[in-house]
């Protein structure tokens, strides 16, 4: 007789929980998986799928414009309807998160619906029933987090822009995040008002400057209002939605504020510090470098351990530890040169170090930037510019950050992403031929850095 019901208990089905099961079943081990919320996590029900889709919806406006002005294409009468892009969005989720239940029940793995809580390093409880495990893996993700200002209940979160009923035609946005500076794009192409508010004084906090300030400017030309340096001090409801008011003793009204001011690691109620797990300041899980918490029997990843918040990220995380607990492979995630992308308009790709970390890190640092109209709008005449950057340490020629703003910035980096991992030179980039005519190509055909004082 087993010591224990299981050898893994998965607490959330998110990305990170359902590859971990998955995989410690495909190694024998007996999983179980608990999950209080559709199968899939952030990513699938409201975050990465439905946002990116949301994404492509609001860019639709613009690609009639061009058609019409530059490609010889006669555009008809246009309207659009929030209402049946939601439910569209519902009926790929809906797919999806069967998908998921698929993948689990053709692992092995069992599925209890339901939300878990610890009661100690070994028992894990859902509803009235009992579960002890040899390990027990916390994977519950983030959740948002809202500003403690009179008034906030008025407001909605990202989680909820994903079911309005209908499209709001004055949104206010409070935030400068990805999700803050997508949610812009998408209000803002779908045709609604769109305020942005920030506190600081530049959006998108740890991503390089130079695209920082050029997503930007080219934001306000597509007609998003960007206020920096100010935030709400409290919200008001009013017949016609709600009113903001602001540290600048202004005020804004809206149908809707939209709080995007961070998210938080879902721990709250777990029952984790009963257990004897540490958490830190933000109340993330704090874990060592196989993501075992200062429980042993108790391990974590993706969002809910504060580390890269990226499902890509969690899904690594998760077959290092299936690797690490049930295949005799032992392995720590790695967490440089992490590509990453924001589905803004125009979108960003990153890839490596920003310019001010590389000349933390580095004695000498190159810099090749670019800024070029593409050449789809040289027939349209729209006045939208795409940006790229290397960075290069001179002492050993390696790029050590690739950087663009502009259409397809996320395919584009994936590539390059590949090419830093293999420590590439910049003599390398140089030797390699360029696809022609394509933005990308610029990354490989950029000869002249900036001048050292510039």
């Amino acid at each position: 007789m087993p010591d224990f019901d299981f050898d893994l208990f998965v607490i959330g089905a998110g990305s990170g929980g359902v590859r971990t099961s998955r995989l410690s079943a495909s190694f024998g081990a007996r999983v179980a998986v608990a999950e209080d919320r559709p199968l899939g996590g952030t990513c699938v029900n409201v975050g990465c799928i439905p946002k990116k889709l949301l994404v492509y919806a609001s860019h639709y406006a613009e690609d009639f414009e061009d058609a019409a002005l530059g490609y010889g294409w006669t555009v008809g009468e246009r309207a659009f309807d929030w209402s049946s892009l939601i439910e569209k969005k519902n009926q790929e989720i809906a797919r999806l998160n069967g998908v998921y239940a698929q993948l689990l029940d053709a692992a092995g793995v069992r599925r209890i619906e339901g939300r878990a809580t610890l009661e100690d390093a070994h028992t894990v409880r859902v509803g009235d029933a009992r579960y002890t495990a040899r390990t027990i893996l916390v994977a519950t993700g983030g959740w948002p987090s809202l500003p403690e200002i009179p008034g906030v209940e008025h407001g909605i979160t990202s989680n909820e822009c994903f079911t309005l009923k209908e499209l709001p035609r004055r949104v206010v946005i409070v935030g400068g995040g990805y999700i803050a500076v997508e949610f812009a794009g998408i209000f803002n192409g779908t045709g609604s008002d769109v305020v942005q508010l920030y506190r600081g004084a530049q959006f998108l906090r740890g991503f390089d400057d130079d695209l920082r300030t050029s997503l930007c400017d080219e934001m306000r030309k597509k007609g998003v209002e960007l206020r920096f340096n100010v935030n709400v001090e409290s919200v008001e409801k009013i017949d016609s939605g709600v009113r903001a008011i602001l540290t600048d003793g202004s005020s804004l009204e809206a149908d809707q504020i939209l709080f995007a001011t961070g998210r938080a690691p879902n721990t709250s109620g777990l029952g984790l510090q009963q257990a004897g797990v540490e958490l830190g300041p933000k109340g993330e899980v704090v874990v060592d470098e196989y993501s075992r918490s200062s429980v042993e029997s108790i391990y974590a990843i993706g969002d809910v351990t504060d580390r890269i918040a990226l499902t890509p990220v969690a899904i690594h995380e998760a077959i290092c530890l299936a690797d690490t607990l049930f295949n005799d492979n032992p392995r720590s995630p790695d967490h440089e040169d992490v590509p990453s992308a924001v589905f803004s308009q125009p979108a960003i790709g990153t890839v490596g170090l920003t310019e001010a970390q590389a000349r933390q890190r580095f004695e000498r640092v190159d810099v090749y930037t670019s800024k070029f109209r593409p050449l789809k709008h040289t027939l349209t005449g729209r006045n939208e510019l795409t940006f790229m950057k290397l960075l290069v340490d001179r002492a050993t020629d390696r790029v050590v950050g690739v950087h663009m703003l502009g259409p397809d910035a996320a395919e584009v980096i994936q590539g390059f992403g590949v090419a830093l991992k293999c420590n590439a030179t910049k003599a390398q980039f140089d030797a390699t031929i360029g696809i022609h005519p394509t933005s990308a190509e610029e990354l490989v055909t950029m000869r002249e850095p900036l001048p050292e004082d510039s």
